[in-house]
């Protein structure tokens, strides 16, 4: 029965955490914004939403599909936005809906897969609005913190409230926050919505819904962003530290350890032996007791390097190698 409720986790797992609202084909209608606090209307008016189209044989459309929509916010006149990554990943063609109601073409300008975080360029006569990059490093528990989105109609979306908890996060696509809030009331346009504190300022981008209906929302700290602002507008990603090693392995937590759920359409996991159920107990010969702990050993090893895996399979230990590689190398991660 475990094997059987753990197969039906997995195959629920894409769907659940990247979970989006079904898109509506219906225009905007600024008009009926309704009154928002004050610090909500200090940033509304850089608020964007975000249409992305990715071809149909881009590997993330196999997870996130072709079509995608999210928000974003404007933090430069010329025109860059910063959003969550995966409404851009792989997109070839983008469309912005500013507030004043146009609909403008933007590329992608990078990303930055560590962070979760990505920016693009509007098209269009500038300057534009934008809004305050506040500091996340002070923001505390029980904060008031209101994240503002734009729903599929084009109508702004914003929900007052705090932030619950700030924790680690770990996700089953080899990515890990050590710092990230967590924030209650959920907002529906959950996708790249600016998080702001009481001033109105920028002070972390939502991501994700987590938990049971109505669930809450977690944010990428501002502070995941700032540092490496600049080089991503000018290189395309953060490229000043070594890449991070990356195997294209899909994981969950269970019963104290690490477990397969499945691989991605691209990378080196896919040809190098990994079945789904596989439990990872060792990685180079140090032990895995955790999701945290596996890619802390991973991320500590080299891309190309051949690194030795082992899994506890049908109750019998396999050794896998397999070299990790630089996930920017497999998807379309920039407009050039």
């Amino acid at each position: 029965m475990k094997r059987i409720a753990f197969a039906l986790l997995a195959l629920a797992l894409p769907a659940l955490l990247w979970a989006a609202p079904q898109e509506r084909q219906q225009s905007p209608d600024p008009s009926r914004a309704p009154q928002f606090p004050s610090y909500v209307q200090k940033v509304q008016p850089a608020v964007v939403g975000i249409k992305a189209w990715v071809p149909a044989d881009r590997p993330s459309a196999r997870t996130l599909g072709p079509e995608r929509w999210g928000s974003g916010v404007i933090f430069d006149p010329a025109g860059y936005a910063v959003t969550v990554s995966y409404v851009l990943l792989d997109a070839d063609r983008i469309e912005v809906w500013l507030r004043d109601g146009r609909k403008l073409p933007a590329r992608l300008v990078g990303l930055d897969l560590e962070a979760g975080l990505g920016v693009l360029r509007i098209d269009g006569p500038g300057p534009f609005a934008t809004a305050a990059l506040g500091d996340s490093t002070t923001v505390t528990v029980g904060q008031l913190a209101a994240t503002v989105g734009v729903d599929n109609d084009g109508h702004l979306i914003a929900t007052s409230g705090s932030v619950q908890a700030i924790r680690a996060f770990a996700g089953y696509w080899e990515y890990m926050l050590d710092r990230a809030f967590v924030v209650s009331p959920y907002n529906p346009a959950f996708g790249g919505s600016p998080l702001v504190n009481e001033r109105g300022e920028v002070i972390g981008v939502t991501s994700l819904r987590l938990g049971d209906p109505p669930g809450v929302n977690l944010a990428i700290p501002i502070e995941k962003f700032l540092p490496g602002k600049d080089e991503l507008i000018r290189e395309g990603r953060v490229a000043s530290g070594k890449p991070r090693p990356w195997l294209g392995l899909y994981t969950v937590p269970l019963e104290g350890g690490v477990v397969v759920a499945g691989v991605s359409p691209v990378g080196p996991a896919g040809s190098a032996g990994f079945q789904r159920g596989d439990r990872i107990v060792r990685l180079n010969g140090e032990p895995v007791g955790s999701q945290e702990e596996f890619y802390t050993r991973l991320w500590q090893t080299q891309v190309g390097e051949e690194i030795t895996v082992v899994v506890v399979r049908d109750a019998r230990f396999h050794a896998i190698t397999v070299r990790p590689a630089d996930r920017y190398r497999f998807f379309r991660t920039t407009g050039r």
